[in-house]
């Protein structure tokens, strides 16, 4: 009876730690409670944003993301989860803008009640975003700038995944996965390496990566880390030594690292992280491609909220956050400075959550940068939009998940 009543309590904590708060379907379908088998969840989540540069004097409204969630339980032990997304509304043919992509895709298969495999589409344990991205679980209209840059949430790729947690140490997670590299040709001076996820879409599997993380409870407090290293030359063999490119499963590597935290108490609410990629072979990469890439990029926050109606099952958050990201922390000796990618950003405002799964979010945002550099500058004003180091702006926007 007692090795009993352990079980059931270890359960208990290993859905709390994994799981959280049950916001979504898809959150009772991933913890294990839906009991039914051949049963199909739908789900969903998405907002619209309306938005005033207060410094051009230029406003726009969008349907950001749309986002459908299908998924089926097949028995005990299998089930299957999918996500497919709309951004900016539609897509036209030979109009830019918009995209419509498959956000997951995979089958997780329950080893017991502390370890399943994931294989498929993953998104993995990485920043504070990148898993949980829900516009309900974070303050402000748009993601944290570190975790749009720094780390390219949402990064998802194929590949199959281990996620444990300990029966000896109540609280602990863990994961370690094998995904699809990356590739080296989609970097950019700006934006790091956001643009050479390929994101289940024809996958150059000949470089590989692994993820790992570590997540862990204790009392008010949720700690992660996680690292990622993976090959980005995404080329054949004779491609990559026609680029001069380092080959293999490895070739080309890329190193990320992120450690992040969450307090909660009394309506507090503490937010920080802190993340670093590296790229070794920067210089090779910018002679192949010329896309002054830059060998380090660094990026952290931290976000103070605090709900007035915590005594309530509403939610009236009032919070600020202070944003740091350096796009070229480190050049390598073909890389050109550009200190405009040194940005900083004040974020505050509120999210007002009148009902379960829905929003309300109003937001101000400030954001500073570095100089230009002249020699980079193509279209000089008046042909091309002149460069403002201080911006501000006003966002005002809906979301919702169910």
């Amino acid at each position: 009876m007692n090795k009993i009543i352990i079980f059931f309590s270890f359960s208990i904590l290993s859905l709390n730690s994994l799981f959280g708060q049950i916001l979504t379907r898809e959150d009772s379908l991933a913890a294990g409670l839906v009991k039914s088998n051949s049963t199909t969840v739908i789900s969903g989540y998405g907002n619209v944003k309306y938005s005033n540069n207060l410094t051009e004097k230029t406003a726009n409204a969008n349907v950001d993301r749309l986002v459908l969630f299908v998924g089926h339980k097949f028995n005990s032990k299998i089930s299957f989860f999918s996500e497919l997304e709309v951004e900016d509304a539609k897509i036209a043919g030979g109009e830019v803008g918009g995209e419509f992509a498959i956000e997951q895709a995979f089958l997780k298969f329950d080893i017991n009640n502390f370890n399943y495999i994931s294989a498929g589409l993953i998104i993995p344990r990485i920043g504070l975003i990148n898993e949980n991205h829900l516009p309900t679980t974070f303050n402000g209209n748009d993601r944290p700038f570190v975790e749009q840059f720094v780390i390219p949430a949402t990064w998802r790729e194929i590949g199959v995944c281990y996620y444990g947690t300990s029966i000896r140490i109540p609280g602990l997670n863990y994961s370690l996965g094998l995904f699809n590299g990356l590739n080296s040709s989609g970097f950019e001076s700006g934006t790091g390496i956001r643009g050479g996820r390929y994101e289940g879409s024809g996958a150059n599997a000949s470089c590989m990566a692994l993820t790992g993380s570590i997540l862990y409870f204790k009392n008010h407090f949720r700690f992660q880390t996680s690292a990622y290293l993976g090959g980005s030359a995404g080329l054949t063999k004779q491609e990559a030594d026609s680029l001069q490119l380092s080959y293999g499963a490895f070739g080309t590597p890329v190193a990320l690292f992120d450690a992040n935290l969450i307090y909660k108490n009394k309506g507090f609410t503490l937010k920080a992280l802190a993340s670093f990629v590296n790229i070794v072979n920067a210089d090779e990469i910018n002679r192949a491609y010329a896309s002054n890439t830059p060998e380090q990029i660094v990026g952290y926050y931290g976000e103070l909220g605090y709900n007035l109606l915590h005594k309530t099952e509403k939610n009236f958050t009032l919070f600020a956050r202070y944003e740091s990201l350096n796009m070229n922390l480190k050049l390598p000796e073909n890389g050109i400075e550009n200190k405009a990618l040194n940005h900083q950003y004040i974020v505050g405002g509120i999210s007002f959550q009148p009902h379960r799964g829905v929003i309300i979010k109003a937001d101000y945002f400030y954001r500073l940068t570095g100089d230009i550099n002249p020699d980079l500058i193509v279209n000089p004003y008046p042909q091309a939009k002149p460069f403002f180091k201080q911006q501000h702006f006003i966002n005002l926007g809906i979301g919702y998940s169910f």
